[in-house]
């Protein structure tokens, strides 16, 4: 069923001289840039009565009228999936995301995705665009998401995405034992020759990570990672560019590395644990309504503490 929307509102004399879709953007702040684009396009959000384009520039003290229909999107199969909620209002739900689940439907994933269990779970997000996603994790990255339950609460998260006031913090576990903490600082794009990959390219867009030691192994190293910008695969990219790729990044990585005298239960522990290990541990944003800011944890799943555990006992071998 869609959602009628029917607005008015006079263009500020300070908005001026400024294009239409600007100024809509600012006087329908609960809608997104492109999605007013539209509707000034199909005649929806008209001024003083008229159809004009999204280029336009008003003088100010224009009447704009919007009358818009949004439509359920009905491309996306609802399927039960189980999924580990850890809050939800009723504009936002954050999800704590386990490994082997892809978030969106794309070429030989069409079913069976993040996206397929939240329409099941909430019907009523087939009327939010991508049912309410404003960021994704890797298939094989576990941890926190949010996601928006209304057109209004969407357009701001993406707008605190963009405007880096999302606080996304991560952990992983790297090969090569690194010496401090610090921060990559290098554009990314699609790779080259693997259109697979993403790689550190000139011309790339920016991107930012920040890193810092936890604890030392004889061979790895456990570190926490904060996102800046939000790159496809940033977090794989940027530890490889600086060569410690994560553990178990078969993208990235390639094969296992095992330090002088490994343990038999850490070569094991390291040829089994077949995903990258990335967890995304703590999630802050300031709430799209409220304007409260607030903040959630989820624990190392059990692959990732287990994987600890061994390279400490591999590292107490080591010490002997």
């Amino acid at each position: 069923m869609a959602e009628q929307i029917t607005l008015e509102a006079f263009v500020p004399e300070e908005l001026g001289g400024k294009r239409l879709d600007q100024i809509a953007s600012k006087v329908f702040s609960d809608y997104s840039r492109s999605c007013l684009q539209d509707w000034i396009r199909s005649g929806s959000l008209t001024v003083d009565g008229k159809t004009l384009r999204p280029k336009d520039k008003l003088f100010g003290g224009e009447q704009l009228s919007l009358n818009a229909e949004i439509e359920d999107d009905r491309r996306w199969e609802p399927e039960d999936i189980p999924l580990d909620v850890v809050y939800e209002d009723d504009d936002i739900i954050v999800i704590n995301k386990p490994r082997n689940l892809v978030v969106h439907p794309a070429a030989g994933n069409w079913s069976g995705t993040l996206l397929n269990g939240l329409l099941f779970r909430n019907p009523e997000l087939a009327s939010v665009p991508r049912a309410g996603i404003v960021h994704r994790l890797d298939k094989d990255t576990t941890g926190l998401m949010v996601v928006a339950k209304t057109l209004q609460a969407q357009t701001d998260l993406v707008e605190q995405l963009q405007q880096r006031t999302v606080s996304r913090e991560y952990e992983a576990v790297v090969f090569g034992v690194m010496s401090a903490g610090g921060l990559v600082d290098e554009p990314i794009g699609r790779h080259p020759t693997n259109r697979l990959k993403m790689s550190v390219v000139v011309g790339g867009k920016h991107s930012v990570t920040h890193y810092r030691v936890l604890e030392r192994y004889r061979g790895h190293t456990h570190v926490r990672l904060q996102l800046e910008t939000g790159r496809t695969h940033q977090i794989r990219v940027h530890m490889s560019h600086l060569r410690y790729p994560l553990v178990g990044d078969s993208l990235y990585a390639g094969p296992p590395r095992f330090p002088k005298g490994a343990t038999t239960e850490l070569v094991t522990a390291l040829k089994d644990f077949d995903r990258q290990a990335l967890h995304a541990r703590r999630l802050g944003l300031v709430h799209p309504v409220s304007g409260e800011y607030m903040e959630w944890e989820s624990e190392l799943p059990e692959d990732f503490l287990t994987l600890l555990d061994v390279l400490e006992q591999d590292a107490q071998v080591g010490m002997e």
